[in-house]
Formats: structure tokens, sequence, C-alpha cells
């Protein structure tokens, strides 16, 4: 049987390559937890791609914070619209560029996905973006992002926006840290649903998810967060919220980050495996097979030294097959799941 390309729920490339001056260019160097070279080598098959605005630094040492026994960092302070359309434009020109080289193929339907990951071409990409703060009241910014080939929203990331509130990253804690979703964040929502763009629950106070549980038409999905059971992270989802999650037919992708995996939330990369399994069987248990799959988080945030990049996930794979996942439970992880949510997310 052929090695099973795995599709990933969540990844920064964009924003680093931006962030670092690279450009689309650097997808070609070994830089970086995805590259065209990693990829290739791991068996990435592709993923979503995010547009993702980060906060100015305030001096803090969040690294060092975030390996002690307790932790509550402070929200960053609301980012300027038109800051992050700054931002998030060019980080989209990287992913313009990146397809028009063919190392991505910007995927728009399911039978995109399919036919990118069945192919010897580029990584299919879904277009993502990570906190709407380029969007205005009136969602103008959205339509355009949409018709440029958006697909996937996330309203808030770990700040305010004028949409809702994200959660901190404090350990430990429970999601529910503050209000949900604003007047303008129900109308976000809606138009998502009535565009086809999916709505990406991760970074969303425990208020916002049931608010947009309350409105949602289509699956809930939470493209990269873990279980508050195992790892009791104001990131992760409690079992309450997994299983509104398997009742609404949707989908959870396992972030790699060491402290939304380890049972004491640090974050540190001498990390074995065992987290991410826990979390693995704790997700199919609340959400069954067909509802788990991956959402790294790749350079993003750190992650076990074992898969330190995409080049390391066939060490992923035999873990899992270690864990006793059969062939047929490794096609769903790696990307049949994602395949079958989006299908339904994007109707």
């Amino acid at each position: 049987m052929r090695t099973p390309l795995i599709f990933d729920g969540h990844n920064d490339v964009l924003t680093r390559l931006w962030s670092s001056g690279a450009g689309a260019a650097g997808f070609g160097s070994d830089a970086g937890a995805i590259n065209a070279p990693a990829a290739r080598k791991g068996g990435l098959g592709g993923g979503f791609f995010a547009l993702w605005v980060p906060s100015p630094p305030d001096g803090s040492d969040s690294a060092a914070a975030m390996r002690e026994q307790r932790y509550d960092l402070p929200l960053p302070g609301p980012v300027a619209q038109d800051t992050a359309m700054e931002v998030v434009t060019a980080q989209a020109a990287i992913f313009d560029a990146l397809v028009e080289a063919g190392e991505l193929v910007a995927c728009r339907t399911v039978e995109d996905l399919r036919a990118a990951l069945a192919g010897d071409g580029g990584l299919a990409a879904i277009l993502h973006l990570e906190g709407a703060e380029c969007i205005g009241r009136d969602l103008a910014e959205l339509d355009r992002l949409h018709a440029r080939g958006l697909r996937s929203l996330g309203p808030v990331w770990s700040r305010p926006t004028t949409f809702g509130h994200g959660v901190p990253f404090r350990f430990p804690s429970t999601g529910d840290t503050g209000p949900g979703l604003t007047e303008a964040g129900k109308r976000l929502v809606a138009r998502c649903h009535e565009l086809g763009v999916l709505v990406d629950l991760s970074h969303m106070t425990e208020a916002g998810f049931w608010d947009v549980a309350g409105l949602e038409r289509r699956p809930l999905v939470a493209t990269h967060s873990n279980a508050h059971a195992i790892c009791p992270s104001a990131r992760n989802l409690t079992d309450r919220q997994l299983d509104a999650i398997a009742d609404s037919d949707g989908m959870v992708g396992i972030n790699f980050g060491t402290a939304f995996l380890r049972e004491d939330g640090k974050r540190t990369a001498e990390t074995g495996l065992d987290p991410l399994l826990r979390h693995l069987d704790h997700l199919i248990g609340r959400l069954g097979e067909d509802r788990v799959g991956f959402g790294s988080d790749y350079d993003g945030t750190l992650v076990p030294e074992a898969l330190t990049s995409s080049a390391d996930l066939p060490v992923l794979r035999e873990a899992l097959r270690g864990h006793g996942i059969d062939d047929a439970l490794m096609q769903k992880l790696c990307h049949e799941n994602w395949l079958r949510v989006l299908d339904l997310c994007w109707r």
C-alpha cells in the first residue's frame, strides 16, 4: 500500500516566509518546519496555509513563562484593520507566488484537493485566515478574500477582534476566559456559511465556541486543537465541546504544540510522542474514527523534537502503526477525514 500522504489542518509557513523576508523563494530552502525538500521527504500532501498577523513584541519572555508549572500570558492588544490588511496582502502574494511556481496547488473544492493529492505537483493548499482583523464590520473584505480563494477562516487568534475574543495562553485553565462573538462576529459566521467558508473554532473562548455552535449549520471544526481532558490548557477543547463537534459530524486536527500536548502544559521540545497518542485515543473515543486528523501548527509553535519538521512525518506514521493503527484508519487520520469534513463544509 502506498504510504498515505498527510494533509495538515494548520501551518504558519506564509507568516514565516513573510517575517523572515525570504518570500516565496525561501520555500525551496531547508529553513523552517515546512519547506519543499522537507515536505517531499516526509510525505506531506498539503494543508491549510494560514494568513496570520503577528502581534508586536512586548518584551516579555513568553517561551520561558510557558515552561513554568503555571502561566497566564496577557492577551495582546487588538491589531488595526489597515495594518492587518497590509500583512495579509503580503502573505497572500507569497501564496500566489508559490502557486505560480508550482510549489502549491490552490484548492477551492474537494475535487481540487483529491486531484492535487493524487498528482505529482505541488502541495494541496487551502488558503486560511487566522484572526479576522483585516476584515471590516461590513464584511466587504471577506467577499474579496473569498473571491481570491479563501476557504477557511478563524474569527480570532488569541487576542480580541471586532468579531470576538480569543483565549489567552494560560495553564491550567478552561477556555471560559471571556466573552463570545460580537454581533459583527455573528454576521461574519453567517456570511462564511453563505460563501462556503469553513469557520475554525481554534483559539476561540468557550462562549465563542457555543455562539458558533448555535449559529452553525455545518460541521463544527477546530483545525489545530487538542483535548482538555489530557492537557488542561485554555487552548484545548473540553469533553462537552468535543461531544458537540461529534454531534455536528465535525472534526478536530491534533496540534503538535507541546504546550497543548503535555499533561503539565510545558512548552519544551523534550517531549515524546506518547502525549500525542493519548490525545489521539481520547479524541477518537469522543469523536469517532472519522472526525480526527492532524493540525500540526508547524512554523507557528514548538513541537516535539522527534517531529521537528515535516521531513519527520514518517516518525509519526511509525508511532501510529506501533500504537495499533491499521491501514484503513491510517488513511482516515492522514487525510481522508479532512476531505470528508471539507466536503460537508463547502457544499
